[in-house]
């Protein structure tokens, strides 16, 4: 059995769940609503408040899908009633963002300042000039949103500028041999 897909998802008060033909599972909350296409594999099953996730049969693919399905279903369940969050930092002099309506402004040493306008059902927040807020409601897209972001300038070894996930260890070098400065 997979350990992770052997455990159920608590479903919290407030939050809805339904399993629908072809195996569709629709979580609604007080955040919004997603849905996920789950594999015919994968049985989904609703009892006495949690969520239940098995499988048909011992194959190499329904054992890798088992505990996916199952994390699938406990992020939807997450982020209807939490959110996700991911906060980004940026390092370098000159290097800033800043919020214009729905769209993040980041001056990153280019030659022009690059725009990037928020997708559905993402926010982007800029508590300073150096930090970033990537909220929503699906991990996959808040996620995808800041690698984009970060993409913009990741941050390199020598100096250590660009932009980075917060906590995120980069590793340095050494400069030249010889070289000063």
């Amino acid at each position: 059995m997979s350990r992770i897909g052997k455990v159920p998802v608590t479903i919290p008060a407030g939050v809805e769940v339904k399993v629908g033909a072809d195996n569709i599972v629709t979580v609604k909350g007080p955040r919004g609503d997603l849905f996920q296409k789950i594999s015919p594999r994968i049985t989904v099953k609703i009892e006495d408040g949690a969520l239940t996730v098995s499988r048909s049969d011992d194959q190499k693919e329904s054992r890798s899908l088992h505990g996916l399905s199952r994390t699938l279903i406990d992020n939807m369940v997450q982020g209807v009633s939490n959110g996700f969050e991911r906060k980004l930092e940026i390092v370098g002099v000159g290097y800033k963002a800043d919020k214009q309506g729905s769209k993040l402004v980041l001056s990153l040493g280019y030659s022009h300042p690059v725009e990037l306008p928020d997708p559905d059902g993402i926010t982007t927040e800029t508590p300073s000039a150096t930090e970033i807020l990537v909220k929503g409601i699906d991990k996959a897209v808040v996620g995808n949103y800041a690698a984009i972001i970060r993409a913009w300038r990741p941050p390199e070894p020598y100096k250590g500028k660009g932009i980075r996930y917060s906590g995120e260890k980069v590793r340095r070098k050494e400069g030249k041999a010889g070289a000063k400065g």
